[in-house]
């Protein structure tokens, strides 16, 4: 073995060590392992290169931020809200199928992310029974496709790196599709097993809102549980207001009439999920101010608006301002956000004209604290756009007849010309860290071939594996890559991975398609620890589990997976 042989192989069990035992984040080992192969002259530049435009990570960068953009329809929102019932049964399978469906052609951990509200909030059971059970619906999900998870399309890329044309769309179906609902059933048996524990306190400051029922509103005659309203992700409904009465507590078999005005509690970034209901419509909405941008103020102790309503004051012509939501330290408050009368300390959100800043009157009222983010509602047609422009993506691509990557370019620019999306959105969401993990990990993966490493391994375990039977050598390399990523990322479990898989292929001389299955599926499979997989640590993070819980339940997943997996692909391939 030559010096730069042992140079490479002590980069890659560093970097091994480095995501599987430090707190260091996988973009900037892999960074750092690039740039000490490229300093020691072991990778060339060319070769970096090479691998940042390689088409898979392509379309994977594409994929996510077309994700962005889908999460501002109500699409996901809508199913979300109608998830829990007062059945657990009802509850597990409709979060299973919407989930497991999702997953299969959006990013899982943007489903994760946009369900995790509502279940984290119902209040017919325990989220700790449903959020594990959410994590592995996204996972199971996301195998069913070729876009379903970035491991997929990273297997791809090795593939298309070494000459062969990749993956089909559906080439993952069968095996996906046959584990998943397998697992699924067990899940639910296993959800005994899960443990009874409260959400952990919410960190966000509770602000008051209020927002009209319209007339032909979709609320309009049904109860609140009928209309979810008691599902909203960190939002809730505190009061009615009907012909001037204040109804509170609000029940769950209260009707929805025209004209009442909802009054809720809790978190403001959240509002976009009240914007999503048909017929609810917010102040500043109906007023023409409601942007992406609300600005956050405290009434000054000066102020000449204290002790008076908005009403009284002519909050929007004084100001050209409309309230939102307002929050008072140490009291709670109720009504009509019009007829409260303000106190010095108040905190407003304000959805502002372009004449706010102009004002003269803002410093005497105002102390100007802060921007929030809120994620703007799209108007019907460019909802419309966005999800039938992405299904037709996907079908063109499904049946060969675009490819994936250039379908999505023109989407992503097609979103953006229809203001869907935005340039500065598209900066914002560019998933650098991922691009860096990716791209390092393919680098790592060439530096392992060019130096000869992958040869050397496998002509040493030529002895071995020669007159090993073909299962015997895909089921090493499955649960090996299974291992590594409960350590590690899937990600970057995959591309470690890959270049051994081949190598062995080659040595023995079988069909690459089921190594090449074996690692992606095997990558995907991180049930029993909560770092392995980012829904894993979403719903971790979520409430108050344990290590232990996805030990407990995720380990008869992992085997029955890992078991339908390999004797469909022995069955279909070998």
């Amino acid at each position: 073995m030559t010096w730069e042989q042992i140079l490479v192989l002590v980069v890659f069990f560093s970097t091994i060590f480095g995501l599987a035992f430090t707190n260091k984040r996988p973009a900037s080992v892999f960074a750092a392992s690039m740039l000490l192969l490229l300093l020691t002259q072991q990778l060339s530049l060319e070769a970096v290169l090479k691998n940042v435009t390689n088409t898979g990570l392509v379309t994977l960068v594409l994929l996510l931020l077309v994700s962005h953009s889908i999460d501002k329809t109500a699409f996901i929102k809508r199913l979300g809200r109608a998830i829990v019932r007062k059945s657990f049964t009802q509850s597990f399978w409709r979060m299973f199928a919407v989930t497991f469906s999702s997953s299969a052609l959006l990013n899982n951990t943007a489903i994760v992310a946009s369900l995790i509200g509502p279940i984290k909030q119902n209040q017919l059971h325990a989220p700790s029974r449903l959020l594990i059970p959410l994590s592995y619906a996204a996972i199971l999900g996301g195998t069913v496709t070729l876009i379903g998870t970035s491991t997929n399309l990273i297997v791809d890329s090795f593939l298309i790196e070494h000459g062969h044309p990749g993956f089909n769309f559906f080439d993952f179906t069968l095996f996906g599709l046959t584990a998943g609902l397998a697992c699924a059933v067990l899940l639910f048996f296993l959800t005994p097993l899960l443990p009874n524990i409260a959400s952990n306190e919410n960190s966000y400051q509770s602000y008051l809102l209020e927002a009209d029922v319209e007339a032909a509103s979709e609320l309009i005659g049904k109860t609140v549980e009928e209309n979810h309203l008691r599902n909203l992700p960190e939002l809730f409904l505190i009061e009615i207001i009907r012909r001037n009465v204040v109804m509170s507590p609000v029940t769950p078999d209260m009707l929805i009439e025209e004209n009442d005005k909802l009054i809720f509690s809790g978190n403001v970034q959240k509002m976009d999920n009240l914007a999503h209901i048909k017929g609810l419509t917010m102040f500043a909405e109906a007023d023409g101010l409601l942007r992406d941008n609300l600005t956050e103020v405290i009434v000054s102790n000066r102020a000449p608006i204290i002790n008076r309503t908005l009403k009284e004051v002519g909050f929007r012509a004084l100001f050209d301002a409309a309230v939102v939501a307002i929050r008072r330290d140490g009291e709670q408050i109720s009504g009509k956000i019009g007829e409260l009368k303000l106190q010095a300390g108040d905190f407003l959100l304000l959805a502002t004209g372009a004449d706010f800043q102009r004002r003269d009157n803002i410093t005497k009222n105002f102390f100007v604290v802060s921007e929030q983010k809120i994620t703007r509602k799209l108007k019907p047609w460019q909802e419309a756009f966005t999800l039938l422009g992405f299904v037709s993506t996907i079908v063109l691509a499904a049946t060969s007849m675009v490819p994936l990557a250039l379908g999505l370019l023109f989407f992503t620019a097609s979103l953006t010309l229809i203001n869907v999306s935005s340039i500065r959105e598209i900066k914002r969401h560019l998933p650098v860290n991922l691009i860096l993990v990716i791209v390092g990990a393919l680098s790592l993966a060439t530096a392992l071939e060019s130096s000869g490493i992958i040869s050397l391994a496998t002509n040493g375990l030529m002895p071995i594996i020669g007159d090993m039977p073909p299962v015997y050598a895909l089921t090493l390399v499955y649960i090996m890559t299974l291992l590594l990523t409960e350590f590690v990322t899937n990600n970057a479990a995959a591309a470690l991975m890959f270049p051994f898989a081949y190598g062995i292929v080659n040595a023995m001389g079988l069909p690459l398609m089921p190594f090449a299955l074996a690692v992606a599926f095997a990558a995907s499979a991180s049930f029993i620890s909560p770092y392995g997989y980012q829904t894993n640590l979403i719903v971790f993070s979520a409430t108050n589990y344990k290590f232990k819980d996805f030990v407990k339940i995720g380990t008869p997943i992992s085997i029955l997976y890992s078991g339908i997996v390999l004797s469909l692909l022995t069955w279909v391939y070998l």
